[in-house]
């Protein structure tokens, strides 16, 4: 009975939480028409076109501060200083713990630093909130990879290329016996 009256409060703390942040811009019909090119991509050339178009709807914060925390955010990532790229995710996942790409980009910050475990959750909510990040996808998968858990990276990283048939992942994909890819 405990419990039941905790789930509540956990959700007005998370709404309360986010109170500050607006919700994040909605790329639905864009994100849509992106991954209908993608699929009819002629070559990989041009896939990587409406790739790093999906990418840049994915960065799209819901704000300026909460842009701004996502870039300082990536921006330590790519000099290697996880410890302030974790501290501004962490600060973007308190703000806005709604919007999907917070969650991606710290799971890719624990990935670096080889803290598979710490991926899973917040690749997790990430695919929560944007089911069809390829990103996020194969980020799982190759976390799973990492993990031993091949055959359920496999199931990841087939609904990853169902989505975005170019993903230089698809080497990865391995034919299990007596089933098709």
């Amino acid at each position: 009975m405990r419990y039941a009256l905790l789930i509540p409060a956990i959700c007005a703390a998370q709404i309360a939480a986010a109170d500050g942040c607006p919700v994040a811009p909605d790329h639905t019909d864009a994100l849509d028409q992106l991954y209908s090119q993608v699929q009819q991509a002629p070559n990989e050339m041009v896939a990587r076109t409406f790739s790093r178009q999906m990418w840049e709807l994915w960065l799209d914060a819901p704000d300026e501060p909460s842009q701004s925390m996502l870039d300082e955010g990536m921006r330590a990532l790519r000099v290697g200083d996880y410890l302030r790229a974790t501290d501004r995710l962490d600060k973007l996942v308190s703000y806005c713990p709604f919007y999907a790409e917070g969650y991606n980009q710290r799971a890719f910050v624990n990935f670096l630093r080889g803290d598979f475990e710490a991926v899973l959750p917040d690749v997790d909510r990430t695919l929560e909130l944007n089911p069809r990040h390829t990103g996020a996808l194969t980020g799982k998968a190759m976390t799973l990879i990492a993990l031993g858990r091949d055959a359920e990276a496999q199931r990841v990283l087939k609904e990853a290329v169902s989505l975005n048939p170019w993903l230089g992942e698809r080497a990865l994909i391995t034919e299990p016996d007596g089933e098709d890819l």
